[in-house]
């Protein structure tokens, strides 16, 4: 189930690899002992519920969590009596629900899994399955986007979330210091998601080969998401987009335009807002022999 999670200022202003690690070593902090809890009582990995909020609400950042202490993305449906609160999701004004805290968005998660007949067959996997799990939820519908199975084991596998599979109760560490941790094999991206579309920041010596191996698509899907072409090789902080992007900006985003800044193009401006370039250059046709300057305002939607 994608939704519009990520906060606008998540969007316009990308936060550095270790602001991002914190937020979410914070975030496994504050609610492993709340996922270990609810695995002891529906049968849910831990490792699973833990990625999915991180995943699903920007590790607690996201909108949808701060407002409606959703974690988890749950639309409404028809069995939902409760609050909701409406965003553009697949469609303009969705209605997801709203809770009074996070540990009844935890609970109802955990609900939602177990009372859900698509979801029936994850509980005959081993608990400690949890790549099982992650194709499971992807194959069952939980997600439709192509990389959500993949995007779940990369953060298992880059925070060591299974060890909560076996635990009691969680002990807060310093995750970084883990010998445990640093004896796993890591996926060094954090997912993240900017209006609607999940996306990583390329690390040095990445290629669209690599990162279509590790989300499990295709490179030529990855360079037709990002709008570039075979021979363009991807640098360090890329932004690389998962999926499509959408035609037009966030429509929580309060301007409808960016001011161009010097160095700056309209595919990097594309690449920010996760606008395709196709629909920004609609936005803002151009006589032949002009271009942007600094200091032009940019449409946006």
């Amino acid at each position: 189930m994608i939704h519009k999670i990520l906060l606008v200022l998540m969007a316009l202003w990308l936060p550095v690899g270790v602001q991002a690690q914190s937020a979410y070593e914070h975030y496994i902090d504050k609610y492993a002992d709340m996922a270990v809890d609810q695995m002891k009582r529906y049968g849910i990995p831990a490792s699973i519920t833990l990625a999915q909020g991180l995943l699903e609400s920007s590790a607690g950042k996201s909108r949808l969590a701060t407002k409606g202490n959703n974690h988890f993305g749950i639309k409404c449906g028809r069995a939902w009596k409760g609050p909701y609160m409406l965003v553009n999701d697949d469609a303009p004004n969705e209605k997801f629900r709203v809770y009074r805290n996070a540990k009844e968005s935890y609970e109802d998660h955990s609900k939602f899994l177990k009372n859900g007949k698509r979801y029936a067959f994850l509980f005959d996997l081993d608990k400690d399955d949890y790549k099982g799990w992650a194709r499971g939820l992807k194959k069952a519908g939980y997600a439709t986007n192509p990389a959500y199975a993949n995007s779940l084991i990369s953060l298992i596998e880059r925070f060591n979330l299974d060890k909560y599979d076996k635990a009691k109760r969680h002990k807060k560490h310093h995750h970084k210091n883990d010998k445990e941790e640093d004896n796993k094999p890591l996926f060094d991206h954090v997912v993240r998601r900017c209006n609607g579309q999940y996306y990583v920041i390329a690390r040095r010596g990445d290629t669209f080969e690599s990162l279509a191996k590790t989300f499990d698509t295709k490179a030529s899907k990855l360079r037709e998401y990002n709008d570039v072409d075979k021979a363009y090789r991807l640098k360090a902080n890329d932004i690389v987009y998962l999926g499509k992007k959408n035609k037009k900006a966030d429509a929580l985003l309060t301007r409808n335009y960016h001011i161009m800044r010097a160095g700056e193009s309209l595919h990097g401006i594309s690449q920010r807002y996760g606008i395709r370039l196709t629909s920004l250059c609609k936005l803002n046709p151009m006589k032949r022999n002009e271009h942007f300057k600094v200091g032009d305002r940019i449409r946006l939607k």
